[in-house]
């Protein structure tokens, strides 16, 4: 017997949210702040897999279930943020909770210019095993922004509001910015081992055949060999070393030429074939972008 595969549900708008999760309307149609302790048990649309067309925000703390997110579920305990950027697909297995969600509607953001830059904030594009770990100072300033954004939509409705409130929305994503390079560094032991395991996918890459054949890797193929998302182990990377993976990746090329040019008698055309350049011309500007010299007068250094 053929069954009918279910349409999974898609949440347009911040007022049809809250009425499916059966509680009062939003003070603004654009933004809220929901807490969970005020959530009964979830409607099977946000109980099941459902896209959500707007910006979230959740602080979670003592999350008794799991999310879904892609094909993982994930526990929580304490103090984390999660951020999740409209049109991504999330489904949600509860229990008991404490927290809350900031939900921003793109359209709050579009006459400003956090409309454009949100966009640069990478933590929206982490994976939700990449959470934001607070510690009780950060949770509660983050608690502190969150509470000023319920109390200027909720109080202060004039000419004002929406420029104050697209402001602390912005404090809020620069402190989190702030505690995630905080992560980062206090974490040294476990990314510093994400670090070696990089440089040696690196080393192996540029020994091989595969980058004649194959040309660079991408930043997305090293970053699914490490088991982390793109986004994040650019930020991680330029966090301990200033440089995000794209450039660790053409640092690696630009050793691997210098090793070329000064040991061997390859000429650089030659060169230029091996490390996946389809013409010398590409390579000899881009060696000169990196080195300030051409690859001849690199070669010429070591005569």
């Amino acid at each position: 017997m053929k069954t009918e595969k279910k349409e999974m549900f898609t949440f347009n708008s911040i007022p049809e949210f809250h009425r499916i999760l059966g509680i009062a309307q939003p003070d603004h149609p654009l933004i809220s702040v929901i807490n969970f302790e005020d959530l009964g048990d979830l409607a099977p649309e946000v109980s099941e897999k459902a896209m959500y067309n707007f910006y979230m925000i959740c602080m979670i703390r003592k999350f008794d279930g799991k999310i879904r997110y892609g094909q993982h579920y994930f526990d929580f305990d304490e103090g984390q943020v999660s951020f999740f950027s409209p049109g991504q697909i999330l489904s949600s297995d509860d229990n008991a909770r404490e927290g809350w969600i900031l939900i921003i509607h793109p359209d709050f953001l579009r006459d400003y210019p956090l409309g454009k830059s949100i966009k640069n904030y990478g933590f929206f594009s982490y994976e939700i095993y990449e959470a934001l770990f607070l510690s009780e100072k950060e949770e509660t300033i983050l608690n502190g922004v969150a509470d000023s954004i319920v109390h200027e939509c909720r109080t202060n409705t004039d000419q004002f509001s929406q420029n104050i409130i697209v402001s602390l929305v912005e404090v809020l994503l620069n402190y989190a910015d702030r505690f995630y390079n905080r992560q980062f560094l206090t974490r040294k032991h476990v990314n510093h081992d994400i670090l070696t395991k990089l440089e040696n996918i690196l080393a192996d890459y540029f020994e091989s055949e595969k980058v004649s054949e194959l040309g660079l890797p991408t930043v997305e193929d090293i970053a699914a060999q490490l088991f982390v998302s793109p986004h994040y182990l650019s930020d991680m990377l330029r966090s301990l070393t200033g440089f995000n993976t794209q450039q660790h990746i053409q640092n690696k090329l630009i050793d691997k030429a210098k090793q070329s040019l000064a040991a061997t008698t390859l000429s650089v055309g030659e060169i230029a074939y091996q490390l996946g350049f389809s013409h010398p011309q590409s390579f000899n500007r881009f060696f000169k972008s990196k080195t300030d010299l051409s690859p001849l007068a690199y070669r010429r250094s070591f005569n």
